[in-house]
């Protein structure tokens, strides 16, 4: 192995000493040299030649000594490269003095690859280590990282000090092992090993960091049993553990009894108040730290900083900004940075925006503040820009700094970036992380490639509630709720779900009409205890009135202390689905009179009661009321639901001038409501016109193609209904398969259009085919006749895939039993023909909620009041 090039030295004498031991070798150590010839090399003990005589033996020790001391040497001068040649091109290894000169050198200049073929040349040449050696080399290795390697290291280690054990334990809780480094500190205990002052901080930062209180509470007991609960050091480590282990009172019972505290102890405990939410007696604390003349340092700063912007008090922030910079702070980057934060969590992303411009360092830090700041204020396009301006300035990202762009990407259905960014975090390997993996589910699963984020889930070595909940709710976002509930009750078994799972999973069972498993998830959430957190009540709520629960839901309606505009929109959203216009109205009333600011959604609910109720003059008073009481500007749902509204009663010319007096350009849905009015009252020649816009916004949408075919069909103009069927067949439009769902017995069971692979299939047709036998002996319309057009809005747009659950239904519950469907398209007038007489003819109520409204169908008739259906 040929030396490193020579330098020039500030110490000549180093050099002479190194030519000095040259000296007296018998074959000249040189570059060309660096080993003796095989036939000169001395042989082992236990060799068969003669042993060398006396002098040369000498010279050997003499040489052996000096090489060494020539190692100690080059590591006192910092000479790395040329004490690592020597050491590899020596024959002989030196001494345990040279090693541990060796190593320190390595450790302290961070030189992980000399360090670890030193720590490998020491490996071979010592079948054990002595306590100096090996603790030098635990020392490096634990700096480095290499856990596996000290493990090895410490394994070879007859003889053992505190130090040693130290090393190890903070060594593997440094890397995340943290169980593992609790569990050498109960083997250090059982070796009979007394801990020190440094023991304690290693293994209370790792009690906190699992965070596991009991055994926290156990090392305290510890320490006052080895007599450390004077120590400055050892408490500020105790106060760190109990705050992350969420016991802040506990926390603060040390930090009060303390004799003497440092600024360390401060920032442990204002950072543990601001850990558990209690911000105010944090910021308390910090008043009180400068009265007490404790000068804050850069940690207390920043903490302080972070948290002023979660007070949402604009004042306050500004003057700890003013503060912090008064105090010398301003140029330093992890103060601008919690600046950044400041303001971000203050929604004032234009002042984040200005320091962020006057920062001459940026770090990674500073662009991730900036890219998560205006992702969480709901500027995504604005993220991905400044994400943008990262790549240009060639700062790499970090694990936050791709999560927060991610998260950007979902808000913004950015696929294309998304995957970059998927394909940069499994270069630089932070897929592991979880904060990524469940950005990534998020994104995948809002661009509707749920696929590729049941992928992404499969390969997640580690998966929190976050990543279960991700999913959940994933699948009910593209519709597929069944596996929504079964990764859900796959998911009790490994997670405990929170809030946010309890949510997703209520969505599902809404979605579906799974009304009992709605119920057992109910009664969950109520023995977590969590039943008034967050949006678990409106979901509650949300469920039981699409199940068509109206009882249930009122009294979790009743029962609700703390209802905001979400909880008042559903109640008024089931009431109009349930056909009671009136009890919509009134409940309206009484929202106003209680105080509840309406929103847009509030009037969408009320406008659409109108709509089908026919109250054109309630209608145009609630249309003027939300923008000249509640300042609420009308946004085209709005405008569809008025026009829809006087469509329905025949005022079709009002509903013409309503669309082209709109202050903004209305869309397929308003124009869509005037076609259907044209349908209605078989005005074919406004309906053309309204037809014509619509397809020029909406070309491939199937629904109005086939409006617009049943508005000649009723007119009677076959010709264009035939132009129009051509131009279906031509664009290749069809409808997804319509699918229904029914629970029975607590089970889901789903039926498709023409679906032929149920197990009862035959008894579901038997029974069908008996009820129609029976509906033409009852004197019911002949459901023939409404089953044999060729192409109608009934087959398109409905499929009858309801009839079969009703069978179903009817066949696997007892007699005056509920039936409750659930279905993804819209029920057309064959089916409500067919379930009202059902209703009659078995006495059987049947309730069927389909993508426009809820239908409760009993004794022959409809909540609906056949509005639609005449």
């Amino acid at each position: 192995m040929p030396p490193p090039p020579a330098r020039t030295h500030p110490n000549p004498p180093l050099l002479h000493l190194l030519a000095s031991h040259r000296a007296p070798q018998p074959l000249p150590l040189t570059p060309a040299h660096g080993h003796l010839p095989p036939r000169k090399r001395p042989r082992g003990v236990g060799s068969a030649a003669a042993p060398p005589p006396p002098r040369a033996a000498a010279s050997a020790e003499a040489t052996y000594s000096d090489r060494s001391a020539a190692l100690r040497a080059l590591c006192s001068h910092g000479q790395l490269a040329q004490a690592l040649w020597l050491l590899e091109s020596s024959p002989e290894p030196p001494d345990e003095g040279a090693y541990v000169a060796l190593f320190r050198l390595c450790e302290w200049r961070r030189a992980v690859d000399a360090g670890m073929r030193a720590c490998a040349r020491a490996d071979a040449e010592h079948p054990s280590f002595g306590l100096r050696l090996g603790n030098a080399m635990l020392s490096m290795l634990v700096r480095f990282g290499e856990i596996w390697h000290a493990w090895r290291v410490f394994a070879k280690m007859p003889e053992r000090d505190v130090f040693s054990w130290n090393v190890m334990v903070g060594g593997y809780g440094k890397v995340g092992f943290l169980e593992e480094a609790l569990d050498l500190y109960y083997r250090m205990l059982w070796a009979g090993m007394r801990p020190d002052v440094y023991t304690f901080p290693c293994v209370l930062r790792t009690c906190g960091g699992i965070p596991d209180w009991r055994m926290g509470r156990e090392v305290h007991a510890h320490v006052l049993r080895f007599g450390f609960g004077d120590e400055v050091d050892v408490l500020n480590a105790l106060v760190t553990m109990y705050a992350k282990c969420g016991d802040i009172v506990a926390a603060r019972k040390v930090f009060d009894g303390m004799a003497v505290t440092d600024c360390i102890s401060w920032n442990a405990m204002i950072a543990g108040h601001f850990e558990n939410h209690e911000c105010e007696a944090g910021l308390e604390l910090f008043l009180t730290m400068l009265e007490n003349e404790v000068q804050p340092n850069l940690m207390t700063i920043t903490s302080v900083t972070v948290a002023s912007g979660m007070l949402s008090e604009v004042g306050f922030a500004k003057e700890m900004h003013g503060f912090a910079v008064k105090r010398g702070f301003a140029i330093d980057v992890a103060f601008c940075n919690s600046l950044i934060q400041m303001y971000t969590s203050l929604g004032r992303m234009g002042d984040a925006g200005k320091i962020f411009s006057r920062m001459e360092t940026k770090d990674a830090m500073s662009w991730t503040a900036m890219i998560s700041g205006y992702e969480k204020n709901g500027f995504p396009d604005k993220a991905l820009e400044v994400y943008a301006l990262m790549e240009l300035h060639n700062v790499s990202p970090d694990d936050v700094t791709i999560a927060s762009a991610l998260a950007a990407c979902a808000c913004l259905g950015r696929l294309d970036v998304g995957i970059k960014l998927h394909e940069l975090a499994q270069n630089k390997g932070f897929i592991r992380y979880v904060v990524v993996a469940n950005a990534l589910l998020e994104m995948y699963a809002k661009s509707k490639h749920i696929d590729k984020a049941i992928e992404v889930f499969k390969f997640m070595a580690e998966k929190d509630v976050v990543s279960w909940s991700s999913m959940i709710a994933g699948f009910c976002f593209n519709h597929r709720s069944f596996e929504a509930l079964y990764y859900f009750r796959y998911m009790l078994g490994h997670v405990k779900p929170n809030s946010v799972t309890f949510i997703a999973a209520l969505s599902a069972c809404a979605a579906t009409g799974a009304l009992r498993s709605g119920k057992e998830i109910h009664a969950y959430v109520l023995r977590c205890g969590i039943g008034s957190e967050g949006y678990v009540p409106n979901a509650l709520l949300d469920l039981y009135v699409k199940c068509g629960q109206t009882s249930y839901a009122w009294a979790q309606f009743s029962v609700h202390s703390e209802k905001d505009v979400v909880s008042w929109n559903i109640m008024l959203s089931g009431f109009v689905a349930h056909g009671l216009g009136d009890i919509a109205l009134s409940l309206f009333n009484q929202m106003v009179e209680m105080g509840e600011h309406p929103d847009e959604v509030t009037f969408v609910a009320l406008l659409c009661a109108c709509s089908r109720a026919g109250m054109v003059i309630q209608g145009w008073e609630l249309f003027h009321m939300m923008t000249e009481k509640f300042s609420i500007v009308p946004n085209l749902k709005h405008y569809a639901c008025m026009v829809d509204l006087l469509s329905r009663v025949g005022k079709l010319t009002e509903a013409y001038n309503l669309i082209n007096r709109m202050p903004i350009k209305p869309d397929a849905a308003v124009w869509g409501a005037l076609l259907n009015g044209c349908r209605i009252h078989r005005h074919v020649e406004l309906g053309e016109l309204a037809a014509k816009v619509i397809l020029e916004l909406e070309p491939n949408d199937v629904a109005y193609h086939v409006l617009l075919c049943d508005l000649y069909t009723d007119a009677g103009k076959w010709a264009q209904v035939a132009r129009v069927r051509k131009t279906m067949r031509e664009k290749g439009l069809e409808q997804d398969n319509g699918c229904s769902w029914v629970e029975v017995k607590g089970v889901t069971h789903a039926f498709l259009t023409d679906d032929e692979s149920h197990p009862q299939i035959k008894e579901i047709n038997v029974v069908l085919h008996g009820i129609y036998e029976r509906m033409k002996a009852c004197g019911f319309a002949p459901v023939e006749s409404l089953e044999d057009k060729e192409v109608s809005e009934d087959d398109i747009l409905c499929g009858h895939s309801e009839r079969l659950a009703v069978a179903f239904g009817l066949i696997n519950t007892t007699p005056g039993t509920t039936i409750s469907v659930t279905k993804n398209r819209y029920t057309c007038q064959s089916c409500h023909v067919i379930f009202k007489a059902i209703s009659e003819i078995v006495r059987r109520e049947i309730t069927v909620r389909d993508t426009k409204q809820l239908h409760c169908f009993k004794d022959g008739d409809c909540s609906c009041g056949d509005i639609g259906y005449g």
